[in-house]
């Protein structure tokens, strides 16, 4: 089916279609008539967590069920013989779980009935314009917070001076009055002193060893929060340190599983949170202030049985003063966002019922032990 083909009119060396197939970044599947998978590219390897020699020989329908939409793409591609595109498609089955997915299906001129398929992961694009959300989300932010630190707290300071004093001077119902005054304006002070944590200012950042972070937040949350659940680790060992800032890199994962834990509180069930590192090819990102491009391979995941995140609220989860808790400020999300931004990495959330999962994009400390 892929053989070398010569170029017409030229007294050249044959090109193997099967590695020019094995060139492209994209994935690559080629089905046969009886539905079995003929031939794979390299990239198809990593998409789907399977080596060639496994897929090859395999039907299609043993990794994704008979009914999914990608079937009616082939059956159109056969009977018409055109090339047909899907967009944003959902291939999950036993072994694979992608979202976002173009699939692109041509005919084969020389193999009759079989069927050549390329899947654009757009997971990356997604991420890149969800960073620049987060930037402009963080920017206005850190603009509002400078007008609230200077415009809100000095009179604040004044009121709650205030109130303190009628308390001491006023009767019993009164006084609950003035305690009320009281609490409240220390409750608006607490909003923007963690406000002001989206200042511009630059992070310090060194070596971190993420795999102590994580038991760190573990023992953390198991201690007070997150008492009673059951945690699941899996570590790759073998990781590189994190270029970042360790105190930061804490506070966004405690508050990553304080979201899980307390959405698997609300399920009124047991539930399960797990923590788990990897090293893979990332992006590369612009690194904010600089002209340099950043290398993301280390990623971090937390990942929850919880019920999900509404679908209506998934695009907007870093927005600024969103929240679906009757005691949130709004502001855990749309911090961690900034912090992980400030360190050029990318954070990404996929949610679904039984299934939440963060992953944080990071950059490894260079062998100099300087900034990527």
């Amino acid at each position: 089916m892929l053989r070398p083909t010569p170029p017409e009119g030229r007294d050249v060396a044959l090109v193997d279609s099967a590695a020019i197939l094995d060139a492209l970044l994209l994935p690559v599947v080629v089905l046969g008539p009886d539905g079995i998978i003929a031939h794979v590219n390299a990239a198809a390897e990593p998409f789907f967590g399977m080596s060639r020699s496994h897929l090859c020989g395999e039907a299609m329908t043993s990794i994704l069920p008979p009914d999914h939409p990608l079937f009616l793409l082939v059956q159109k591609v056969r009977d018409q013989g055109v090339t047909v595109i899907e967009h944003e498609l959902t291939l999950r089955g036993p072994r694979l779980d992608r979202s976002g997915i173009t699939v692109q299906g041509t005919t084969l001129p020389d193999a009759p009935g079989s069927v050549l398929l390329t899947l654009h992961d757009s997971s990356a694009a997604r991420a890149l314009d969800r960073q620049l959300t987060f930037r402009s989300a963080a920017r206005s932010v850190s603009g509002m917070a400078a007008i609230l630190a200077h415009e809100v707290k000095n009179p604040l300071s004044g009121i709650r001076g205030a109130a303190q004093l009628l308390e001491t001077s006023v009767g019993h119902a009164d006084r609950e009055l003035a305690v009320l005054i009281r609490d409240e304006a220390d409750r608006i002070k607490g909003i923007v002193e963690r406000m002001e944590m989206f200042s511009e200012k630059p992070i310090e950042r060194r070596a971190v060893n993420i795999h102590r972070v994580l038991e760190h937040v573990r023992l953390l949350a198991q201690k007070g929060f997150a008492a009673g659940l059951h945690f699941t680790e899996d570590y790759d060992p073998s990781l590189p340190p994190v270029w970042g800032n360790r105190d930061q890199l804490i506070q966004v994962l405690l508050n990553l599983v304080k979201n899980a834990a307390e959405s698997i509180a609300d399920s009124g069930r047991g539930g399960d949170i797990m923590l788990s590192t990897s090293y893979r090819q990332g992006v590369r990102l612009a690194v904010p202030g600089t002209v340099r491009r950043m290398h993301l391979p280390l990623v971090v995941t937390v990942r929850d049985n919880g019920p999900g995140i509404p679908e209506s609220i998934l695009p907007h989860l870093f927005e600024p003063f969103l929240t679906t808790k009757t005691t949130g400020s709004g502001l855990g999300l749309a911090l961690a966002g900034k912090i992980i931004d400030d360190h050029g990495g990318i954070i990404e959330i996929e949610s679904r019922p039984g299934r939440t999962e963060v992953v944080l994009h990071l950059p490894v400390v260079t062998e100099d032990q300087g900034p990527p």
